[in-house]
């Protein structure tokens, strides 16, 4: 009966199944920040056990944003890295928000995992979110106190 239900899990979640390899990782960090200005999330793809990034094969990162995001690429290839060595890829996301609340942005990374004998091609979904808060209103300036007037000597 266990291992029926532990099989039901993982077939009713496939994510589960990669994750559970430990051949790599993937960490990413959201973006926060203020309506209309600049932001930037991060996805982070590591190699483990033995395995290393196939520097040869596409490293893809295509992004899908919900309303009120504005990316600056949406698809990002091996030439948009912000870091590549052999265990480890990174992209950074620039994006803007034209409005408040937190959004979602569905992405597909696609990369080559390679060991000295096989490589293997992975596909990974996940969700970025991104919160904008609203913009801070402007400092209200005070009133410029009036000058005294200096007296004027009369000669």
């Amino acid at each position: 009966m266990r291992k029926t239900a532990a099989l039901a899990i993982l077939l009713w979640c496939p994510t589960l199944a990669f994750a559970a390899d430990g051949t790599y990782e993937i960490r990413q960090t959201d973006a926060l920040a203020e309506v209309g200005a600049k932001a930037t999330a991060s996805v982070t793809i590591t190699s483990k056990q033995g395995w290393h990034l196939n520097h040869e094969a596409p490293l893809t990162l295509k992004l899908s944003p919900s309303p009120g995001v504005t990316l600056d690429k949406p698809k990002l290839g091996r030439a948009d890295l912000a870091k590549s060595t052999e265990s480890e890829a990174r992209f950074d996301v620039g994006l803007t928000l034209s409005e408040p609340g937190k959004k979602l942005i569905a992405a597909e990374a696609g990369f080559v995992l390679c060991q000295q004998d096989s490589c293997r091609p992975i596909k990974e979904k996940l969700t970025l979110t991104a919160e904008a808060a609203a913009p801070a209103p402007p400092k209200a300036t005070a009133p410029a106190a009036p000058r005294a007037k200096k007296a004027r000597k009369k000669s």
